[in-house]
Protein backbone atom coordinates (compact mmCIF):
# COMPACT_ATOMS: atom_id res chain seq x y z
CA UNK A 1 0.00 0.00 0.00
CA UNK A 2 1.77 3.48 -0.84
CA UNK A 3 1.69 6.35 1.28
CA UNK A 4 -1.01 8.17 -0.34
CA UNK A 5 -3.12 5.07 -0.30
CA UNK A 6 -2.79 4.68 3.27
CA UNK A 7 -3.12 8.32 4.25
CA UNK A 8 -6.30 8.17 2.15
CA UNK A 9 -7.93 5.10 4.02
CA UNK A 10 -6.91 6.85 6.99
CA UNK A 11 -8.97 10.01 6.25
CA UNK A 12 -11.75 7.89 4.59
CA UNK A 13 -11.94 6.18 8.79
CA UNK A 14 -11.39 9.92 10.00
CA UNK A 15 -14.75 11.13 7.84
CA UNK A 16 -16.85 8.38 8.27
CA UNK A 17 -16.17 8.55 12.04
CA UNK A 18 -16.64 12.02 12.03
CA UNK A 19 -20.37 11.56 10.64
CA UNK A 20 -21.37 9.23 12.94
CA UNK A 21 -20.61 11.34 15.92
CA UNK A 22 -22.57 13.75 14.24
CA UNK A 23 -25.66 11.65 13.83
CA UNK A 24 -25.46 10.59 16.94
CA UNK A 25 -28.78 10.57 18.56
CA UNK A 26 -30.37 11.18 14.92
CA UNK A 27 -33.46 8.69 14.38
CA UNK A 28 -32.24 5.72 12.01
CA UNK A 29 -34.19 4.00 8.93
CA UNK A 30 -34.50 0.53 8.65
CA UNK A 31 -32.92 -1.81 5.81
CA UNK A 32 -35.67 -4.31 4.35
CA UNK A 33 -35.02 -7.40 2.11
CA UNK A 34 -36.98 -9.69 0.62
CA UNK A 35 -37.86 -12.57 3.15
CA UNK A 36 -37.40 -16.43 1.85
CA UNK A 37 -40.81 -18.01 2.29
CA UNK A 38 -41.51 -21.78 3.56
CA UNK A 39 -44.48 -23.76 1.96
CA UNK A 40 -46.79 -24.94 4.08
CA UNK A 41 -49.18 -27.59 2.87
CA UNK A 42 -48.31 -26.47 -0.48
CA UNK A 43 -48.88 -23.04 0.19
CA UNK A 44 -46.97 -20.39 -0.10
CA UNK A 45 -46.53 -17.09 1.62
CA UNK A 46 -47.01 -13.66 0.10
CA UNK A 47 -44.22 -11.96 -0.37
CA UNK A 48 -42.64 -10.29 2.39
CA UNK A 49 -39.91 -7.30 2.56
CA UNK A 50 -38.45 -8.23 6.43
CA UNK A 51 -36.34 -5.35 8.39
CA UNK A 52 -32.47 -6.65 8.15
CA UNK A 53 -30.81 -3.48 10.25
CA UNK A 54 -30.81 0.13 10.81
CA UNK A 55 -29.08 2.91 9.30
CA UNK A 56 -28.43 6.61 8.81
CA UNK A 57 -29.83 7.98 5.22
CA UNK A 58 -27.07 10.68 4.18
CA UNK A 59 -27.96 11.31 0.59
CA UNK A 60 -26.25 8.50 -1.91
CA UNK A 61 -25.50 6.46 1.32
CA UNK A 62 -26.63 4.73 4.30
CA UNK A 63 -24.32 5.00 7.30
CA UNK A 64 -24.86 1.98 10.10
CA UNK A 65 -22.34 1.71 13.41
CA UNK A 66 -19.80 -0.22 11.48
CA UNK A 67 -21.04 -0.96 7.51
CA UNK A 68 -21.79 1.89 4.78
CA UNK A 69 -23.90 1.02 2.01
CA UNK A 70 -25.49 2.48 -1.24
CA UNK A 71 -29.18 3.51 -1.00
CA UNK A 72 -31.43 1.44 -3.09
CA UNK A 73 -34.92 1.11 -3.61
CA UNK A 74 -36.81 4.11 -0.73
CA UNK A 75 -40.35 2.66 -0.03
CA UNK A 76 -42.90 3.76 2.05
CA UNK A 77 -44.60 1.08 3.63
CA UNK A 78 -48.54 0.65 3.31
CA UNK A 79 -51.42 -1.21 3.89
CA UNK A 80 -52.99 -3.73 0.93
CA UNK A 81 -55.63 -2.11 -0.27
CA UNK A 82 -57.17 -2.16 -3.95
CA UNK A 83 -56.22 1.00 -6.46
CA UNK A 84 -56.73 1.42 -9.28
CA UNK A 85 -53.32 2.50 -11.27
CA UNK A 86 -52.32 4.28 -14.51
CA UNK A 87 -48.89 2.85 -14.95
CA UNK A 88 -47.68 -0.95 -14.16
CA UNK A 89 -44.60 0.41 -12.76
CA UNK A 90 -47.14 2.36 -9.85
CA UNK A 91 -48.89 -1.12 -9.25
CA UNK A 92 -45.93 -3.14 -8.89
CA UNK A 93 -44.22 -0.41 -6.51
CA UNK A 94 -47.60 -0.45 -4.38
CA UNK A 95 -47.28 -4.64 -3.73
CA UNK A 96 -43.55 -3.77 -3.09
CA UNK A 97 -45.02 -1.69 -0.03
CA UNK A 98 -47.54 -3.60 0.73
CA UNK A 99 -45.03 -6.41 1.51
CA UNK A 100 -42.92 -4.31 3.52
CA UNK A 101 -46.18 -4.14 5.60
CA UNK A 102 -46.37 -7.45 6.00
CA UNK A 103 -43.06 -8.10 6.77
CA UNK A 104 -43.28 -5.84 10.24
CA UNK A 105 -43.18 -2.38 9.14
CA UNK A 106 -45.52 -0.24 10.40
CA UNK A 107 -47.85 1.95 8.07
CA UNK A 108 -45.96 4.63 6.58
CA UNK A 109 -42.36 3.78 7.70
CA UNK A 110 -39.70 4.53 5.17
CA UNK A 111 -37.24 1.39 4.52
CA UNK A 112 -34.35 1.17 2.23
CA UNK A 113 -35.16 -1.93 -0.21
CA UNK A 114 -31.84 -3.60 -2.15
CA UNK A 115 -29.26 -1.24 -0.32
CA UNK A 116 -25.86 -2.85 -1.12
CA UNK A 117 -23.18 -3.00 1.15
CA UNK A 118 -19.74 -1.16 0.38
CA UNK A 119 -16.67 -2.89 0.72
CA UNK A 120 -15.02 -0.60 3.24
CA UNK A 121 -11.54 -2.57 2.77
CA UNK A 122 -11.45 -2.09 -1.19
CA UNK A 123 -12.30 1.58 -0.77
CA UNK A 124 -9.12 1.40 1.50
CA UNK A 125 -6.81 -0.05 -0.77
CA UNK A 126 -7.94 1.70 -3.74
CA UNK A 127 -10.63 0.12 -5.15
CA UNK A 128 -13.87 1.40 -6.10
CA UNK A 129 -17.20 -0.15 -4.36
CA UNK A 130 -20.56 1.51 -4.86
CA UNK A 131 -20.20 5.13 -5.21
CA UNK A 132 -16.74 5.56 -2.93
CA UNK A 133 -13.46 5.52 -4.31
CA UNK A 134 -10.13 6.73 -3.47
CA UNK A 135 -8.38 8.76 -5.95
CA UNK A 136 -5.23 10.74 -5.33
CA UNK A 137 -5.61 9.59 -1.54
CA UNK A 138 -8.96 11.31 -1.37
CA UNK A 139 -11.88 9.36 -0.38
CA UNK A 140 -14.55 10.59 -3.31
CA UNK A 141 -18.42 10.19 -3.65
CA UNK A 142 -20.35 9.82 -6.84
CA UNK A 143 -23.19 11.63 -5.98
CA UNK A 144 -25.29 11.72 -9.64
CA UNK A 145 -26.25 9.53 -12.25
CA UNK A 146 -24.10 11.05 -14.39
CA UNK A 147 -21.49 10.05 -12.72
CA UNK A 148 -20.09 13.45 -10.87
CA UNK A 149 -17.39 12.40 -7.87
CA UNK A 150 -16.68 15.02 -5.07
CA UNK A 151 -14.85 14.98 -1.79
CA UNK A 152 -16.35 12.18 0.88
CA UNK A 153 -16.28 15.03 3.39
CA UNK A 154 -17.60 18.26 1.48
CA UNK A 155 -20.69 15.85 0.59
CA UNK A 156 -21.34 14.76 4.11
CA UNK A 157 -20.67 17.86 5.64
CA UNK A 158 -23.93 19.71 2.90
CA UNK A 159 -25.59 16.63 3.78
CA UNK A 160 -25.65 17.10 7.25
CA UNK A 161 -25.99 20.63 7.16
CA UNK A 162 -29.10 19.86 5.88
CA UNK A 163 -30.59 18.00 9.21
Amino acid sequence: MTDEVAAGADLLDTVLSDARRRLAGSPRERLGDWAHSRRLLGFGRAPRIVPVGEAWHVGVLLIADAEVYATGEILRARAEAVRGYTAEAQRARSERAAAAARGGFADGEVLHLGATQIDLDAVRRGERSGPLVLVDGIPLVTWTAAGVRRPLADYLDDQLSLR
